[in-house]
């Protein structure tokens, strides 16, 4: 018995050590999260000392003097330590007992102090999370000890100079959730006490959302009258006891003479004590609460710009204290000033965004950025329209930088989290709405309605409130049904037939009848660009817009965006009847677009050197990413790499031979799939079921082709040209893999990042398979469904490969010659990220608008990781903060030289005159590196719709309008 016993316990042993070192699945990470919940004990084990030896004791056992003593609190289940090791997941943190470097948790994004901040928000919005019944579990925290280490920890990073200026925001929010002087995040708890009673009591719903949108001192009078006219059941009086006690506490005046007791422990002699002091002074008393406001915004800032002349670590954290404290009575008081003018609403955003930077919301540098032309309008009495839309898009930027600056420190830690926990996507929502931010967007929502109105260029969507926060980008019309996709968008199945909203779109987007998302975005990703290339309708939104538009998720609906930039969005049942025609067959016809195949070669079956192709050789030997760089090779040579290229005839030689197990070529299996499919159509099937087939057949195709032998005539042709071109053997140089199709850059479509591009390969055997992989990409379900959707004869589509060698650029990105918003042909817009592949992804990139003389900042980079090209080949991911731009000085030069001599030198090859051009580059060491060039095309048929036209508002830009007139 014992003998079959032994073996058993092995095997148990064996499966608990495997199961213990595994990655738990999100299914079993929410089974544990209801079984703390269930569990009156939670995460935790059992009550013990800790002692400074790293000893362990009986509750009743304290630790003695002798050994440094300790500090008692609860040990954790193994369970919950197992999910540290495995999933480097938090739940329930007792910080007195970690080491600070550990909590900071530098080298993981600072992963679990921002893990132990949306623990704390989901104990609040979900009556103690994992800790449901464990809160009640006496001694397994001690409060006093989590104060004593909070304010050990941030007296101890607080010393980091580097991580002060760098993580600005980050600190303030981190001081509002580790305890360390005895206070609570209030404006959190009282939303959260909100919302937890407007869910047991449905008809509180009105004053819950008011309280989360426009918070204001006379909520507690609302709280109150509710109180006495509804009928409250007895299990919720204490909750709103809880909140009245926390309201009061919220909307309590400031304490001047606690600031004065607590700016005598800082060093007198320090300007911004003096100014702090002078401040109170002149407030202490009367005080407007425009003057009062704009003064706390002015502190707010001298404490961020003078933190760092205070040497002591624990001055630091009394001033940072401060500074979270006169943010409080900042967003209260804002409630309180009242615009009635324009030139009054102007004055307030001017305070908030000057409060946004003192919070950490913007960078010094982004403020700068906008400050000086800001100010010297507002200081007039009368605007011209043009002026006045100029302000509001500077005020909106404001808003969405802030609201990015949310995102990029949290997004990534939240979006991990709402896979197991739901309640997590709150948390951004939640940071938002307690910060500067939310009246900041307020105030722009009232006076883009006063601008629109001005302008005539009004928006009629649907119902909901506040529309004035939309503005189109790309004009188009569709009519489909509308998906609002409120979170991360990576799992959702688009439809080419819907109208989607998102928050943030999916970087590899299909096809979509039209798209808004969450502020407008990089401008020159290749989503954007295809948008606008393809005419399809795209405008930017508030995040409470698309909360609004939730209740016509799954309507079919009407949408349009017109040329000035006004959206229409209405319901099918409301459509015009020219409306209702623009979907004709007829008219949608117009859209077909035909790839040119006369002239292609499909004889040459050599590789090329890149130095022997030029522009014209676009189409017919390759793509145009590989003729255009040619080109630009021999127009600027010092600042264009080396390239060889697999011509499209190397492909189709391939594609000539045998496909296994189908008693063809794939080539004629191709263009059989092709003919069934007309036929199917001839024969009447749904366009559903013929696209279902072509997708299985195209699968088997990309699948097949990913799998093909390469002919060795063709390798050894490769190693060759390898070897002359880049000066070393194949294996001992990184290099890109650039798809090149002949579908690419035509006159009406762009094909811009549809197929795929491998990064930084270096070993031979990976080289050889990327070659196959990236001839497979010209067949995924993405490339073909834009192709399907707007090419007539998407079977003739070729793929040529680029092969050129890496170069670790500092930071890379897109420069369009011309101003994509502006439409003005003589400037440039230019978007930029931190090192390889910067900007087409849809990443978060620094977007400017370059004239000759000028250089405005559209949006600051909000993409906190970035990946770089090691020389060992493949890619090395790095993160970083955005106290500093990218492009200096010096590079914005460089870029408007590049821009003259692109125009002058590529005019014999432009189809149309000013034909503008969309250039990938980059800078390593300063020096302009060149990766591509194409044609920027828009939609002609989108620009001279007669529809379009008659939508678009008739604007007089230079009729002056009074900054004192009425709101």
């Amino acid at each position: 018995m014992l003998k079959k016993i032994i073996p058993l316990l092995v095997i148990l042993i064996a499966f608990s050590l495997k199961t213990e070192a595994q990655e738990l699945s999100t299914k079993q990470i929410k089974n544990l999260i209801e079984a703390y919940k269930k569990d009156p004990r939670g995460p935790y084990n059992r009550i013990k000392w800790f002692c400074e030896d790293n000893t362990e004791r009986e509750p009743k056992d304290p630790c003695p003097d002798s050994i440094g003593g300790g500090i008692q609190h609860a040990s954790f289940k193994e369970s919950a330590l197992n999910l540290r090791k495995t999933n480097n997941l938090y739940f329930g943190e007792i910080i007195a007992a970690v080491k600070q470097n550990d909590f900071l948790n530098r080298d993981h994004k600072f992963s679990r102090l921002k893990q132990y901040q949306i623990g704390k928000y989901l104990a609040s919005v979900d009556d103690g999370w994992v800790l449901q019944k464990a809160q009640y579990y006496r001694g397994a925290i001690q409060s006093e000890d989590e104060d004593t280490w909070g304010k050990d920890f941030f007296e101890w990073l607080l010393k980091d100079e580097q991580f002060i200026d760098a993580n600005y925001y980050f600190l303030r929010q981190a001081l509002k959730d580790v305890p360390h002087n005895g206070d609570d995040n209030i404006a959190q708890l009282m939303r959260s006490q909100s919302k937890t009673i407007s869910e047991d009591l449905k008809s509180f719903m009105d004053i819950r959302i008011k309280i989360h949108g426009q918070p204001e001192v006379t909520d507690i009078k609302l709280v109150k009258d509710f109180m006495e006219t509804k009928s409250i059941p007895e299990d919720l009086k204490k909750d709103f006891d809880a909140l009245l006690a926390t309201m009061y506490k919220f909307y309590a005046p400031i304490d001047f003479t606690r600031l004065e007791q607590e700016l005598k422990t800082l060093p007198s002699t320090n300007i911004t004590t003096k100014r702090i002091q002078d401040f109170i002074i002149a407030n202490k008393n009367e005080r407007t609460s425009a003057s009062f406001i704009s003064e706390i915004a002015t502190i707010l800032v001298e404490i961020r710009s003078n933190i760092l002349s205070y040497k002591s670590s624990k001055d630091r954290l009394k001033l940072l204290d401060l500074s979270n404290q006169l943010e409080h009575t900042l967003l209260t008081e804002t409630q309180n000033w009242q615009t009635t003018t324009p030139g009054e609403s102007l004055d307030k955003i001017s305070a908030l965004s000057c409060a946004a930077l003192g919070t950490g919301l913007i960078e010094d540098w982004e403020y700068n950025a906008i400050e000086e032309t800001t100010n010297s309008k507002i200081a007039n009495s009368e605007l011209s329209i043009n002026d006045l839309n100029q302000l509001l898009t500077t005020s909106r930027s404001v808003v969405e930088w802030s609201a990015a600056m949310v995102k990029a420190n949290y997004q990534d830690i939240v979006d991990e989290y709402t896979a197991f926990e739901p309640l997590s996507y709150g948390f951004i929502d939640d940071r938002v709405r307690s910060s500067v931010a939310l009246s900041l967007g307020e105030t722009v929502s009232e006076f883009g309605a006063f601008v629109s109105k001005t302008s005539k260029i009004n928006n009629n969507v649907m119902s909901i409130e506040n529309q004035s926060a939309i503005r189109g980008l790309n004009p188009g019309y569709a009519f489909g049904e509308l998906v609002v996709v409120d979170g991360n968008p990576d799992d959702v199945e688009v439809n080419s037939n819907n109208i989607y909203i998102f928050e943030k779109p999916p970087h590899d987007l299909k096809p979509v009848a039209g798209i808004m998302t969450v502020s407008e975005g990089n401008l020159v990703s290749h989503v954007q660009l295809l948008a606008r290339n393809l005419g399809i309708p795209n405008a930017a939104l508030s995040y409470d817009n698309l909360k609004a538009m939730k209740k016509y998720n799954g309507k079919t609906i009407f949408y349009a965006v017109s040329n000035k930039g006004s959206v229409i969005i209405k319901a099918e049942d409301d459509m015009s009847s020219t409306e209702k025609e623009l979907f004709s067959k007829k008219e949608r016809s117009k859209n077909i677009i035909a790839v040119p195949v006369d002239q292609i070669r499909l004889d040459v079956s050599k590789v090329l050197n890149m130095r022997d192709v030029d522009a014209k050789d676009s189409g017919k030997l390759c793509g145009p990413k590989a003729a255009n760089l040619g080109e630009l090779k021999q127009l600027f040579p010092e600042q264009v790499v080396e390239g060889i290229i697999i011509p499209f005839g190397i492909f189709r030689s391939h594609m000539n031979t045998q496909m296994p197990n189908q008693n063809k070529t794939y080539w004629e299996y191709l263009n059989a799939t092709f003919t069934v499919a007309n036929d199917m159509r001839a024969n009447k099937t749904d366009e559903a079921t013929v696209e279902e087939f072509q997708l299985k057949n195209l699968k088997k195709l990309h699948d097949a082709i990913i799998n093909m032998p390469l002919e060795n005539s063709f390798v050894e042709d490769m190693k060759a040209n390898f070897k002359s071109a880049f000066g070393n053997t194949i294996g001992n140089v990184p290099v890109f893999l650039r798809s090149d199709t002949n579908m690419e850059d035509l006159k009406e479509f762009t094909g811009a990042g549809l197929n795929l591009t491998l990064f930084n390969i270096k070993d031979e055997d990976a080289i050889v398979k990327g070659i196959k992989r990236v001839w497979a990409s010209a067949y995924t379900e993405r490339s073909f469904k834009w192709r399907q959707k707007y090419l007539s004869n998407p079977e003739n589509v070729f793929p040529s490969i680029l092969i050129i060698p890496s170069v670790d650029v500092d930071y890379s990105g897109v420069m369009i010659t011309k101003g994509i918003n502006s439409g003005n042909d003589n400037d440039l817009t230019v978007a930029f990220s931190r090192g390889a592949g910067g900007a087409v992804d849809g990443q978060s990139a620094e977007t400017r608008l370059i004239s000759s003389k000028t250089d405005e900042l559209l949006a600051p980079a909000r993409q906190n990781d970035y990946i770089r090209l090691p020389d060992y080949g493949g890619t090395k991911k790095y993160t970083t903060t955005f106290e500093s731009p990218i492009l200096n000085d010096r590079n914005i030069s460089d870029i408007r030289t590049l821009a003259t001599e692109i125009r002058k030198k590529m005019v014999q090859h432009a189809d149309t005159p000013n034909q503008a051009y969309d250039v990938e580059f980059g800078f390593k060491d300063d020096k302009l590196w060149l990766f591509q060039i194409r044609p920027f095309v828009e939609n002609k048929q989108a620009k001279s719709s007669e529809y379009l036209s008659s939508i678009s508002p008739k604007i007089e830009g230079n009729t002056l309008i009074s900054l004192s007139e009425k709101l």
